[in-house]
């Protein structure tokens, strides 16, 4: 029977990537020179520290890493942003959060929208992904795009499509 898996993962290079690609255009960047801007990535944690002076400039470094990010392919519906705070003296910092995998109100809420959609396919929750299995191609397709549809605001992948 054909099945795949509903996934959502981001690829850590290309993060860091277009985190040196950030990096690079602020040290280059006339406005942040003498603000001691920097950008940081903690890989365990799957979080990149921004760290400024101010406000704009957290700002402005916030925006070139998204645009960053987007070019690169990284979706931005993985990515959380935490409030700034104060940190060491006049500097502000803030967290960016990138999610790995799905939690299980996301995985519970693909199932349920796949039951929901009344197409002949089964589903059930594994580890940190959902395998979705059906006895037609074409109504594994129609699973796809209707979820595509119907949970935008999810960064999903479909993969490991088998027959």
């Amino acid at each position: 029977m054909p099945s795949f898996d509903v996934v959502s993962t981001v690829d850590m290079q290309e993060v860091k990537n277009a985190l040196n690609q950030t990096i690079k255009e602020v040290d280059q960047r006339y406005d942040f020179k003498g603000t001691n801007s920097v950008l940081e990535l903690k890989e365990k944690e799957s979080q990149i520290v921004l760290n400024s002076s101010d406000k704009m400039k957290l700002e402005a470094m916030r925006d070139i890493l998204t645009q960053k990010l987007a070019k690169r392919g990284v979706s931005l519906k993985s990515c959380e942003f935490a409030d700034p705070y104060s940190s060491a003296g006049d500097r502000l910092q803030q967290e960016m959060t990138i999610k790995q995998g799905l939690k299980d109100d996301e995985l519970k809420s693909i199932n349920k929208a796949i039951k929901e959609s009344k197409i002949k396919v089964s589903s059930q929750i594994q580890g940190d992904q959902v395998r979705v299995t059906g006895k037609k191609r074409d109504d594994l397709q129609d699973v796809i795009s209707y979820l595509r549809g119907a949970l935008k605001d999810l960064n999903l992948q479909f993969v490991n499509f088998r027959e």
